[in-house]
């Protein structure tokens, strides 16, 4: 995928931020879960078989896990009469969601636990996917996608292909709800609001949105949560009231944050931060330092001297000239990209001096990097 160039990405940011007032406001359900409708976590030990001679070395955990499955089936064999090439064991990972009824399908992820070097082609047997209370709550079986492959390993040469992470993959609907969870979210006629970002004023608006519809019924308890009663008219209708309470519309308030991310040099502002009066200079230091190794060689026809290896260093520094900018009129971090991009700074030196902005105190904003 192509890089977007440094003078391209700070007009871009400007102009996003620029639209964030226009924004419509959110949907309650697109800013809340409700309590009680939450997914839980299950997990499972198991045995991909089929690998074709990439599974697990001979460990004492596989061939014990493989005598046991046999055993099931009235095949009585010693561990060290089994060879486990084939075979991987593994640990599989799923999330199952709120009100899922069984004989629902949900995905399944499977992970190698051995030395197995991949799992392509392999196919997991039946395996009971357990809540943290310990009891069974689905049960996943099939083959696995990786997503990519492993190729040529112990080959001629011993060279090998890899594309992605070959010791992981997914089953697509591969495991089946088998006891639903029980689930209660109205309780005394109240339910809760439970917000995926916390914030007071967030709470707060809510709240004041939800008594437009139905005064007097909501209030924010704290900045998570909005409690509200259910109006006389849908007792007994608890899905019709929450189906009407996620469509009202709500304006959430952002918190001034930039966030860096080095890795992939990428940066994300948010519309409310501000940049107290300020003036910035910057300028860029590179220093190049270059190695040639050339010979020496005796002279034609010398009867002494020998050819000797001579290393040769070039060093070269390149200082680009800075200015100030002077930042005065309510400046915001739009402003500030427009006046950086327009002295052609690149967006690793963006990141730079946001954080010495942080540093002086001009920054008013949560400063994070990762």
């Amino acid at each position: 995928m192509p890089r977007m160039s440094p003078r391209f990405l700070s007009p871009l940011l400007a102009g996003l931020l620029a639209l964030a007032p226009a924004l419509h406001a959110a949907r309650v359900k697109d800013l809340t879960m409700v309590e009680g409708g939450r997914d839980n976590q299950l997990v499972g030990y198991g045995i991909v078989v089929g690998l074709a001679g990439e599974g697990d070395s001979n460990s004492g955990s596989t061939l014990h896990t493989i005598a046991n499955i046999l055993q099931r089936y009235g095949i009585t064999v010693a561990q060290q009469d089994i060879k486990s090439k084939n075979v991987a064991a593994v640990m599989i990972t799923s999330d199952i969601g709120a009100f899922l009824k069984p004989g629902v399908r949900i995905d399944a992820t499977v992970s190698s636990m051995g030395d197995a070097k991949t799992l392509q082609g392999g196919v997991l047997l039946q395996t009971p996917l357990l809540g943290g209370d310990g009891r069974v709550y689905a049960v996943a079986q099939g083959p696995i996608a990786i997503g990519g492959f492993l190729g040529g390993s112990g080959g001629a040469g011993g060279s090998t292909v890899q594309k992605n992470h070959p010791t992981v993959g997914t089953i697509s609907n591969g495991a089946i709800v088998e006891r639903e969870i029980p689930t209660q979210f109205v309780h005394d006629s109240t339910l809760r609001l439970l917000l995926h970002n916390p914030d007071f004023t967030s709470a707060s608006r809510m709240a004041e949105a939800i008594n437009t519809r139905w005064p007097a019924l909501a209030e924010a308890v704290d900045a998570a949560t909005v409690q509200v009663h259910l109006p006389q008219v849908y007792r007994g209708r608890d899905v019709d009231f929450l189906a009407d309470l996620g469509t009202i519309e709500v304006d959430p308030d952002t918190l001034a944050r930039v966030v860096i991310n080095e890795r992939t040099g990428t940066i994300v502002a948010t519309s409310t931060v501000r940049i107290s009066h300020v003036a910035i200079a910057h300028g860029s230091l590179t220093i190049t330092i270059t190695q040639n190794l050339g010979v020496s060689q005796p002279n034609a026809f010398s009867s002494s001297g020998t050819t000797t290896t001579v290393p040769s260093t070039q060093t070269n520094v390149n200082e680009v000239k800075g200015g100030f900018i002077m930042l005065n009129e309510t400046p915001s971090v739009e402003r500030l990209a427009a006046a950086l991009n327009a002295f052609g700074v690149s967006t690793r030196d963006m990141m730079a001096i946001f954080q010495s902005l942080k540093r002086a105190g001009a920054l008013q904003a949560e400063l994070i990097i990762n």
